[in-house]
């Protein structure tokens, strides 16, 4: 859904409560268009301006980006009038999608003065901009001049000015008596979910149809439809926003993909959708973004990927089913044997020319009729028999093995689409190609400029008895913390029978780890796994000393021995809650 005026509401609110009077230490900017503040108040929160095109929004956020090295220069501007400053207030400008930020801080000359941000999330037009105490830009992150705009320009040195009003009603201001007014006014024949959008100020198209809803009728409806029931919802729903009874919701699909959120339930969505209610409307906004994020970074910056490894599996699976066919097919090897031996058993009743033999099956007391060369004696044709028993059988044990081998393929894939399911940074899906050419894929995926001697990326957890949890995000890691970074006493999981990731619990030679710490790392080896969230998880542990790489084997691949096994239960929260921040 749209990041609308409602939800910027709720957001800011949350921002007061928490930030206001907190102390920048840290301005990034991590891509064009988002600049992360870091402000210290009871702890150290990540306060997120985004003004790109394809996701715009603000909300308190605990997610890590990875800066560029060198600051862009609206970065730079940001830190040179901001760094040090205190959040003094954090306001919606209206009941319009843009919010102003103000920052009380020191000029050059060192007296108390006051900056603003102005934060428009207007979809493709947002943008963020840095004004002094009287309204004057300093700069933006998009500059909008003459020629693109003749209405309102976005240039360094002019007045800040708030985009033209649009000519709707306030639904903030508007009084039950103004809503009735309104909606009787309307015509009737028109849909009341594009009516609420083009009547009232800062409501999405997915809050009207659930206003729609809530008046008792399908969101495709029109007003006449509704009755007075609209206006009801109307109002109810403006009750909601002055009185901030809002709550962070958010929506899955029967795949729990997030397909919505908002801060009013959306039931309209039925029963093949789940809804779950965040602890804030930062986790939310956080959430839905970051999951929605991945697939779209998935498919853009991981697309050569996803390409390589669909392709290997199809050409896997196609020499598979030709393996096993010839693999049935070499199964005959011991009728052959035993025609072999049938003939020279009865090798005195036969003579060359004949073209069968019907001879009796010692084992089974059974007439057998053996096709026979013409052109060779009796002996002759047992020896054909018995070298194509042995071609077969041969054959049939080089296929088996074949198969093994395309298996173990099949699994080494499988982990690596795995790992790639969690790949969050263009670092990571460099780690990944890197770990395809290793294995001989380096053909089929684009290369990478490497830094050398990187370290991978891994996660970092603490236990709730102060234990260290390393995680690998992919193979090239999980070889890393298995054989660099641990020691060998420290404890080694995996899921059992599943692609996932290693991890690795640090601790003493002589320390026993309390039961509770223990658990949290099993159901951190759970969630990093294929397995699924809410499922019972079996998971395997042992001692990194017992953990072995066979020679030749690929990345990732490890075989190990005195190991014991839990069921734990795939817990994400749990799992997020251990990262150390």
């Amino acid at each position: 859904m749209a990041f609308d005026a409602g939800m910027l509401r709720f957001i800011l609110h949350e921002i007061e409560s928490e930030l206001k009077d907190g102390k920048i230490e840290k301005i990034h900017e991590p891509v064009s268009g988002e600049i992360v503040f870091q402000i210290k108040k009871d702890g150290v929160k990540r306060l997120l301006i985004n003004a790109g095109s394809s996701a715009p929004r603000i909300c308190i956020t605990d997610e890590k980006t990875e800066n560029p090295a060198n600051p862009p220069m609206f970065c730079m501007l940001l830190r040179k009038h901001l760094s040090g400053g205190r959040l003094s207030e954090a306001v919606q400008e209206g009941f319009e999608r843009v919010a102003r930020f103000t920052f009380d801080v020191y000029d050059e000359m060192g007296y108390p003065t006051k900056r603003h941000i102005y934060a428009e999330i207007m979809g493709k037009y947002s943008n963020i901009i840095l004004t002094d105490d009287t309204g004057k830009i300093l700069g933006a992150t998009r500059i909008v001049d003459f020629s693109q705009s003749i209405k309102r320009q976005i240039l360094p040195g002019m007045k800040y000015e708030l985009p033209p009003p649009q000519e709707k009603t306030d639904i903030l201001l508007a009084d039950k008596a103004e809503i009735c007014r309104i909606v009787e006014g309307a015509d009737k024949d028109r849909s009341a979910a594009k009516f609420i959008t083009s009547s009232f100020m800062g409501i999405s198209a997915g809050n009207a149809a659930q206003i729609v809803y809530e008046a008792g009728a399908d969101p495709d409806s029109a007003i006449a439809e509704t009755g007075e029931r609209l206006a009801d919802s109307l109002s109810g729903f403006a009750d909601i926003l002055r009185s901030y009874r809002g709550k962070p919701y958010l929506v899955r699909d029967h795949d729990g993909v997030p397909v919505d959120f908002s801060f009013v339930s959306q039931r309209r969505y039925g029963r093949d959708f789940t809804e779950e209610v965040c602890s804030s409307f930062g986790e939310l906004v956080t959430k839905f973004y970051r999951e929605r994020a991945r697939e779209e970074r998935l498919r853009q910056g991981g697309a050569d990927i996803i390409k390589l490894l669909a392709n290997a599996e199809a050409r896997i699976e196609r020499k598979r089913a030709v393996q096993t066919e010839e693999l049935l097919a070499s199964e005959e090897a011991e009728k052959f044997r035993l025609w072999g031996d049938l003939i020279t058993a009865n090798i005195y009743r036969l003579k060359k020319g004949y073209d069968t033999a019907v001879v009796e099956d010692y084992n089974t007391g059974e007439m057998v009729e053996i096709p026979l060369d013409t052109r060779l004696p009796p002996a002759a044709n047992a020896q054909k028999y018995y070298k194509k028993y042995t071609k077969a059988k041969t054959a049939g044990e080089m296929l088996r093995r074949m198969l093994d081998e395309s298996a173990d393929e099949l699994l080494y894939l499988a982990s690596v689409r795995d790992a790639l399911s969690r790949a969050d940074t263009e670092k990571e899906l460099s780690e990944i190609r890197k770990e395809l050419r290793q294995s001989g894929y380096g053909s089929r995926v684009k290369s990478d400029k490497e830094k050398k001697n990187t370290v991978p990326s891994i996660l970092r957890f603490e236990t709730s008895g102060g234990y260290e949890v390393l995680c690998g995000k992919n193979n090239i890691a999980n070889e890393y913390i298995t054989f660099h970074l641990a020691e060998r006493d420290d404890w080694w999981f995996h899921v059992k029978n599943l692609p996932g990731s290693h991890v690795v619990m640090r601790c003493a030679a002589d320390d026993d780890p309390p039961e509770k710490d223990f658990n949290e790392a099993l159901t951190i080896a759970a969630v990093y796994s294929k397995a699924a969230e809410g499922a019972s998880v079996l998971v395997d542990y042992t001692k990194v000393r017992y953990v072995k790489k066979p020679p030749a084997s690929k990345p990732g691949f490890v075989t190990y021995s005195k190991n014991w096994s839990a069921t734990v239960t795939h817990n994400k929260t749990l799992a997020d809650s251990l990262i150390k921040k």
